[in-house]
């Protein structure tokens, strides 16, 4: 049930019997050559697609488009709200939502940046007797299917945006090799904002174009991604999210 395609009379009715909301989130931004600016909303509005043919009896908010993007806004066609302006933004959202009768609110997400500023919502819900699911779909289906874990713009994600349509991966960079940039000869680049050094895992925050010059990073090379492979992974986390929704939904508050 759209929140857009219904009337207020409507939406009074629905909050009289119902107290749970879903919002979708992603971002504007950099998913290597190879993959849209908005991977992260169109892969979350196809899940919310699945959803909605097994269980549309929960309000859905409209998908909000941007996200906090700190490390990747050098990347043309990114676009970074930040952290707290972010913040503010879902959090004006949410207490709308809440003014009217939502107590529960399940956040799909699709963006890593965007999971700071949702977690201090949630925080802040709870101290005001509501709760926060919060979906990372992402890092959900990992858990579902290891086979399925991935990286920034890599072939989990490359495989999600292939089920949402195949026309939207630029073939010709698909098979780019992973070249991380080294902060030196011996402290070795190896994630998004992490290094090597002497077998340990170090954290220095650099900007997304300071690591690599194609904009995915992580172990899943795109150049795997099959449409079969993201639509059952797609697939496989709507069925759980069906789930999710009906035992979140007994939960009294």
């Amino acid at each position: 049930m759209l929140l857009s395609e219904i009337t207020w009379v409507q939406a009074e009715e629905y909050f009289r019997h119902n107290d749970m909301v879903i919002i979708p989130i992603g971002s504007i931004e950099c998913h290597g050559k190879h993959m849209p600016l908005g991977t992260d909303t169109l892969i979350p509005d196809k899940i919310i697609e699945l959803v909605r043919k097994e269980k549309d009896d929960v309000l859905i908010a409209p998908t909000v488009p941007y996200g906090a993007c700190e490390s990747l806004y050098p990347f043309p066609g990114t676009v970074n709200l930040g952290t707290d302006l972010l913040y503010q933004l879902m959090k004006t959202i949410i207490w709308n939502l809440k003014r009217h009768g939502a107590r529960k609110f399940v956040i799909l997400n699709g963006h890593g940046g965007n999971i700071k500023a949702l977690e201090r919502i949630g925080y802040e819900l709870d101290s005001e007797g509501c709760l926060m699911a919060l979906l990372n779909w992402w890092l959900n289906v990992w858990e579902l299917n290891p086979a399925w874990k991935g990286g920034h713009g890599g072939g989990e994600e490359t495989a999600g945006v292939m089920a949402v349509n195949p026309a939207l991966i630029d073939k010709k960079y698909v098979d780019l090799p992973l070249e991380l940039k080294d902060v030196s000869p011996s402290i070795k680049a190896n994630g998004f904002n992490t290094v090597e050094f002497k077998g340990v895992t170090v954290t220095i925050p650099r900007l997304t174009d300071h690591v690599t010059d194609n904009g995915w990073i992580g172990p899943d090379h795109p150049k795997y991604a099959t449409e079969e492979w993201g639509r059952d992974m797609l697939q496989a986390f709507a069925d759980y999210m069906v789930s999710f929704l009906e035992e979140f939904g007994k939960v009294s508050l």
